[in-house]
């Protein structure tokens, strides 16, 4: 076994390979970039050395320097983790050719599966089922599009290298097709340096399943049987399963099957995922599933297989590389229970999913009933430089029932305070009728969208709350000052202030009186809620409403509040309701960047009319590409930013023409 490895990786899955690593008694060294001096797979290794800059280009993804950190510490293993170079041949290549252990499979397993053409071909040749297609070397834009009317719409278009949803596009008519290409092919481009794509058949109510398999040097390959992807927005998952709901004995032996078949293909050693998509118009059936591609890395989603094999995957990564046979036959491995993984980030749901940045003040899971894989801790910050993973929550159960609500009541448990995050959208979605029946698919969420990122505005009590909060309610004097410690009570006259709050659906204006210590009415233009502070604790209180006690946390700056209370989060900003600045991006006068990232196309100019929903500039952040649409009619006044310029979350890009009224 190794002495030492290498994790060229960061965030959680950089975590999660220390852990078992510094189980099994091997030292480890992290790489971190400028971005990640302080980050927490940093501190965790015995080891830690600079790659480079906060660009990924720079740091994570430098073969160079990752391979002169590696001899420079003694390593003498990699792992990949996933993302970054864990599917670069070249990588896995140029590690053993520095006399170093890759761990992971040979750069020829990686070859064969890195271009999903080649890869669909091959598996044609090995008797895999795949899906109808055209998978082919021509890429001239007009035989593309006459492909898509011999498959037939519905058809997506997929960049061939790659995966994660990125230069991917559903396209449902000929004349969506030029501009769904061309971004596609943008995008892939960006994100895999190759805009080359492949046309298939869309199937209208797919699943996705997907088979984890495992092989070593001694020709051993086994499966693990399957985990259930379905419920995914941009293509990329959000919550996965195992086993999947609904399958049958001879859909998972098919399945185990031809998994392991497309493994043996390419003499496949290590951890990889070989991906199905099921048609289930009419059930789960054996002849009705299709090779959408291999993985050949550890997947985010592999801590759900942990749970119901109770095998640690990472281990056996360790095991396969340092030549040992894999740990289990096929007979070997059981299913026990169930087990529910959710995907946890900095986005925001309810503005399409946009990734989102901040700094986490607070951070609380329930762990006592979820599994918490986690990259990051409260004061570490999330940038726009990386994927915007924050945690994957990880429950097991002795039946799906069970495992869901688990599940649910540890999402509505957690609090996140600092970033937007998807916590909401997440809790909703596992209570969601079609999921809790076992009936996902990979439509699901965008057919449920409006219901599950709808934003609910705080009730008349949490907006009170949030008016004491603001006030400094969860302060203390603790200096021994006997007038400090009264709080906000007044001897000769009750205390009283006035407080503007603004927030998703609306803004108030109330006015806050101090009835005694730690006691409060609020009076919010139609009646008057008591507030009173029960007790305090680092990060938030417990607080009487309205005669009903709550359990809160929250966050108080400057300018803006996040409260968390009744498993629902809400952001206060303090101040004028009628600032100009606010009203003017409301009316649709400026265009506003909604996160960090640098202007990829900019699509009308100085003059311009426009109308509402017209695409006036591309972003990319995150590796995404982000389409901003104009708020209403107008005319172009001025546009404030060029193509390629870096901007800032916040950043005008364009403005148009006041109204005149």
């Amino acid at each position: 076994m190794f002495q030492k490895i290498l994790i060229a990786n960061r965030g959680e899955i950089a975590c999660r390979v220390i852990r078992t690593a510094r189980r099994m008694g091997i030292a480890t060294v992290a790489v971190y970039s400028d971005a990640d001096v302080g980050a927490l797979h940093v501190e965790m290794a015995d080891e830690a050395v600079r790659l480079g800059p906060a660009s990924a280009q720079e740091s994570y993804l430098s073969i160079e320097r990752i391979l002169a950190a590696a001899e420079r510490t003694g390593a003498e293993a990699i792992h990949p983790g996933y993302g970054f170079l864990s599917e670069n041949a070249d990588f896995a290549a140029a590690v053993e050719a520095a006399g170093i252990v890759f761990i992971g499979p040979q750069a020829s397993s990686i070859r064969a599966m890195g271009l999903k053409d080649a890869a669909k071909a091959l598996m044609d040749q090995s008797g895999v089922p795949v899906v109808p297609g055209y998978h082919g070397e021509e890429q001239n834009d007009g035989f593309l599009a006459d492909q898509a009317t011999l498959i037939g719409y519905p058809v997506l278009i997929k960049a061939r290298a790659g995966g994660g949803g990125k230069g991917m596009r559903r396209v449902d008519s000929e004349e969506e097709f030029p501009e769904a290409l061309a971004a596609a092919r943008r995008e892939a481009k960006a994100a895999f340096g190759d805009d080359a794509v492949l046309i298939e058949r869309y199937l209208v109510r797919p699943r996705h399943i997907e088979v984890q398999i495992f092989g070593d040097r001694h020709g051993n390959v086994v499966h693990l049987f399957e985990r259930d992807c379905s419920l995914q927005r941009r293509h990329q998952k959000v919550i996965e399963e195992a086993p999947a709901p609904g399958m049958t004995p001879e859909m998972r032996r098919a399945m185990g099957e031809a998994a392991v078949r497309a493994a043996r293909a390419i003499s496949y050693r290590g951890a990889g995922t070989v991906e199905f998509i099921a048609d289930v118009s009419n059930g789960l059936w054996p002849d009705r599933f299709y090779f959408m591609e291999m993985n050949t890395r550890l997947q985010v989603e592999q801590a759900v297989t942990e749970a119901i094999t109770g095998v640690d995957l990472v281990e056996w990564q360790l095991r396969v590389a340092a030549g040992e046979p894999l740990p289990k036959k096929q007979s070997e491995l059981e299913i026990y229970g169930w087990a529910f993984e959710a995907r946890i980030y900095a986005e925001d749901a309810a503005k399409g999913f946009l990734p989102a940045t901040g700094t986490i003040r607070h951070l609380d899971f329930p762990e006592v009933t979820a599994r918490i894989d986690a990259g990051i801790r409260p004061g570490d910050t999330v940038s726009a430089h990386y994927d915007p993973l924050i945690a994957k929550m990880v429950v097991h159960g002795p039946s799906r029932s069970v495992a869901l609500l688990r599940l649910t009541r540890a999402l509505q448990s957690s609090h996140i305070i600092g970033v937007t995050t998807n916590l909401d959208f997440l809790a909703r979605l596992s209570a969601q009728e079609e999921f809790s029946a076992g009936h996902p698919d990979t439509g699901l969420i965008d057919r449920n969208l409006q219901s599950l990122t709808a934003i609910e505005p705080p009730v008349d009590t949490v907006v009170a709350l949030a008016a004491v909060l603001s006030l400094g309610a969860l302060t203390q004097s603790s200096d021994g000052d006997p007038w400090l410690t009264l709080g906000h009570w007044q001897l000769w006259s009750e205390m009283q202030r006035i407080v503007v709050l603004t927030y998703e659906g609306g803004h108030s204006t109330l006015r806050v009186a101090a009835k005694g210590f730690d006691f409060f009415a609020v009076h919010d233009g139609r009646r008057v809620i008591p507030v009173k502070i029960v007790s305090r604790q680092d990060d938030g209180c417990r607080a009487e409403v309205d005669g009903r006690q709550v359990q809160v946390k929250a966050s108080v700056a400057a300018h803006h509040m996040v409260v968390s209370v009744d498993h629902r989060t809400h952001v206060f900003h303090l101040g004028n309701p009628l600032d100009f600045s606010a009203a003017d991006v409301a009316d649709g006068n400026r265009l506003i960047a909604p996160m960090p990232g640098f202007v990829k196309i900019v699509r009308t100019s100085s003059g311009a009319e426009v109308s509402k929903g017209d695409a006036l500039v591309v972003m990319e952040a995150m590796k995404m590409e982000l389409t901003l649409v104009a708020a209403r009619d107008g005319t172009v006044e001025a546009v404030e930013v060029s193509e390629g310029q870096q901007v800032d979350e916040g950043a005008v890009l364009l403005t148009l023409r006041v109204e005149e009224t």
